[in-house]
């Protein structure tokens, strides 16, 4: 049987980067490439009715004791457009400790200074690029975890949960759970693997919001401007200092949310900025709508209605309030966290996952750990023995006798 890991370093060698710019599903047709290739490896681990459908969702069943819940485990293919996922030179390095040498020719370093986790790797085999590009562990590892523990309980068989397997496209550009078939997947409940590190496990998520602010201004020659120019570029420098620079993602931690300018362009005539807003606390979140509002009225009482054009819209919520009335899901995967001798760290994502959207829809969806760090940089590693744990973690929440 194939390892974890093995499974692991073919899947990053398929770019499937998402693209928040195409309008189709998936945004990039190398994610059917992936999916086409999994689907196969389904089938000749004896997943009989592995399929991925017209919009690149893939779907699977290990069948299991009728008396036990169906359980979903989830996972997406794509990877996020923040870096680079072509060409990825994976490799394995023992580490013992101190800087680890990624690329010799370029000089880039993994450095323990600057990534403090590697102090708690320090005896593991943890898989690294080259510094060029991102690893995909996010989430290329919840699938090769996912279809390991699969390939296992078919093996090895005995006493299981039936397993429903669900693979997304187009996750990290928050439309992975859009077309997502909720009612065949025929899941009592699920859990992405899409965390982070050992332990980690998950039920609380952002509330999420975009915002695209237009900005248009008065474009002449610079030697007639004199009372006349209106510098687009400038008045959205001016909006964007209206807003808490505290709030921003480098100065927050835990539950507390911020705006996050991602994108800007201009010139005199047009400028325009793009933004996405997050809080755990939904009033707060629509504070913060509200106060890019009243930026953009203050901009247009300044220098003229029309001047700053503001679209906001809410994306997904967060998922507690659809998993505290079904807790036993929570203590399910902490129970067997606990007699694999893992410290279940119960912590709020930073962020979103398909299992909030999921949720929402009928589907109570928490997240687990994959073992990866650094996600959506250069600096991306996942150590090989974690790797191994989490197939165990998830082999034991299949197989346990709980409800």
């Amino acid at each position: 049987m194939e390892s974890v890991s093995q499974r692991f370093l073919r899947y990053v060698s398929f770019d499937t980067k998402s693209n928040e710019d195409s309008e189709t599903c998936p945004s990039t047709s190398n994610q059917l490439v992936l999916g086409k290739a999994i689907v196969e490896e389904m089938l000749a681990m004896g997943i009989h009715d592995a399929h991925m459908d017209s919009n690149g969702y893939v779907y699977g069943t290990v069948p299991g004791d009728p008396t036990m819940p169906t359980i979903g485990l989830i996972a997406h293919v794509d990877t996020s457009p923040d870096a680079s996922g072509a060409n990825v030179q994976a490799k394995i390095v023992e580490y013992t400790g101190g800087d680890i040498l990624l690329n010799e020719e370029k000089q880039i370093w993994l450095k323990e200074t600057e990534y403090e986790s590697l102090a708690r790797n320090v005896g593991k085999h943890l898989i690294v690029t080259d510094g060029t590009t991102l690893l995909g562990a996010d989430d290329k590892a919840g699938v090769a975890e996912i279809l390991t523990v699969a390939e296992r309980l078919i093996e090895k068989g005995g006493k299981h949960a039936t397993l429903k397997i669900g693979f997304t496209p187009d996750e990290e550009i928050g439309r992975g759970a859009d077309l997502f078939d909720v009612k065949n997947f025929g899941a009592d409940y699920a859990y992405t693997v899409d965390g982070g590190s050992l332990g980690e496990l998950e039920y609380e998520n952002f509330n999420a919001a975009g915002a695209k602010v237009e900005f248009f201004g008065i474009n002449i020659h610079p030697g007639s401007a004199k009372d006349k120019m209106k510098n687009s570029q400038l008045i959205a420098m001016e909006f964007h200092s209206l807003l808490p620079e505290q709030q921003r993602p480098e100065y927050t931690t835990g539950y507390e949310g911020f705006f996050l300018l991602t994108d800007m362009e201009g010139e005199v005539e047009k400028s325009t900025l793009s933004y996405i807003i997050r809080d755990h606390d939904l009033e707060k979140l629509r504070q913060k709508m509200a106060l890019m509002e009243s930026a953009a009225a203050f901009i247009n009482a300044k220098y003229g209605e029309g001047t700053a054009k503001l679209q906001m819209k809410e994306s997904y919520y967060n998922m507690r309030s659809k998993i505290e009335p079904c807790m036993y899901i929570v203590d399910r995967a902490k129970a067997a966290m606990e007699r694999l001798g893992i410290l279940p760290r119960i912590v709020p994502i930073r962020g979103g996952t398909d299992g909030a959207r999921l949720s929402f829809e009928g589907l109570p969806c928490p997240n687990l750990c994959t073992g990866g760090e650094n996600f959506h940089g250069r600096f991306e590693y996942i150590p090989v023995e974690d790797m191994e744990v989490i197939v165990e973690l998830l082999e034991e929440i299949l197989r346990s006798s709980e409800n």
